[in-house]
């Protein structure tokens, strides 16, 4: 019987999310989410369970809400590089989940290390 793309998609992103505890020396992780009208990102902790810093299209300040396109997903970049620095954060694992690196994802990814953080 086929997988169904939701299934397939939660197969990916447990593939990433194993791979990424192998390697993780204490460093926090980088997690993307990606919705079909919104894109979020989060510095989590997986040592303490702790989110570190958190930014999103959702928010009234980036003047993007609703909108979930490339030059979107750029300004949250930016936007978790610089609450990364505010928390003392200066390098980090990039968790894709289950989404393929490119496009929005990959276009968040560059921002965030032109911000400053080491992915």
């Amino acid at each position: 019987m086929a997988n169904s793309k939701r299934s397939l998609f939660q197969k990916r992103r447990m593939r990433v999310r194993n791979k990424l505890r192998k390697v993780n020396a204490g460093r926090v992780r980088l997690s993307v989410h990606r919705s079909n009208k919104n894109i979020s990102v989060q510095l989590i902790d997986d040592v303490q369970g702790k989110t570190l810093a958190a930014a999103s299209t959702l928010e009234k300040d980036l003047g993007m809400v609703g909108k979930n396109n490339v030059e979107a997903a750029a300004k949250v970049g930016a936007a978790i590089a610089e609450r990364a620095k505010a928390a003392g954060v200066t390098e980090a694992y990039f968790d894709r989940g289950g989404f393929l690196f490119h496009g929005k994802v990959k276009a968040l990814a560059d921002a965030a290390r032109e911000g400053g953080l080491k992915i």
